[in-house]
């Protein structure tokens, strides 16, 4: 069966709201932050047979394919292999960052509970990855809710320090070129050595000479995936 790439043009991200709405207290009151998410899916081969829950990938873009068409999301990672006709083993869900904005972990939290919700997800098999803005995303969304994921791939990005013994619990495996003049190395190597000193188990891969592009070599290698979807949540 050829690979399908559905894009839903619309998602509900908390409750019957089309949006998520995220809560910030001020001194004047209380003032609303409105985000949400278009999202590409992927539904394996075999997901309309039977009644089996799937490992579900989220791939959170770079700053470059923020917008509103998501023909953009395709340019790289799992959407871009999916697209090309390859077979996927997983749900493969890739949100849109709308333009102007970063990633935001709240509303991405939101939109994974409205995923669970409709489809047959494992959720001791839920994996996210991201490059660059989007492996900042990784690093953030991952810290701040660590316990939803099994595994996390970030490439090219870098978190915040203070989040490692949140992050200490999940198998983690970040990739970085050392010639990257766009996001330094040193942001996954701080990120990596700050899990690993609160007894984490994150590893990192140092692309020599290569530039901010680490992610092409990475989702091409079938060990990457294959080491991912051997992770899970109960197994920690």
């Amino acid at each position: 069966m050829k690979t399908q790439m559905i894009a839903l043009l619309s998602c509900c991200l908390a409750l019957s709201c089309g949006h998520a709405q995220l809560a910030e207290k001020h001194f004047s009151g209380v003032i609303e932050k409105v985000v949400s998410y278009d999202y590409l899916l992927y539904l394996p081969e075999g997901y309309a047979e039977g009644d089996r829950a799937w490992p579900l990938v989220i791939f959170l873009h770079g700053a470059g394919e923020r917008g509103k068409n998501l023909e953009q999301v395709k340019v790289h990672g799992p959407p871009k292999h999916i697209a090309n006709g390859e077979d996927y083993p997983a749900i493969m869900v890739a949100p849109q960052c709308p333009p102007k904005v970063w990633w935001d972990s709240d509303a991405l939290q939101a939109l994974l509970t409205s995923l669970k919700a409709e489809y047959r997800i494992d959720a001791d098999r839920v994996y996210l990855t991201g490059l660059s803005m989007g492996g900042y995303g990784t690093w953030h969304w991952g810290g701040k809710y660590p316990d939803e994921f099994a595994a996390l791939i970030p490439i090219c990005g870098g978190g915040d320090p203070a989040d490692a013994e949140r992050l200490a619990s999940l198998p983690i495996w970040a990739f970085h070129g050392d010639g990257d003049t766009i996001v330094g190395l040193k942001q996954s190597q701080q990120m990596v050595d700050a899990v690993n000193a609160k007894d984490g188990q994150a590893k990192l891969t140092v692309y020599p000479g290569v530039g901010h592009d680490s992610w092409t070599e990475t989702y091409a290698n079938p060990d990457v995936t294959a080491w991912m979807l051997a992770q899970t949540r109960e197994g920690r």
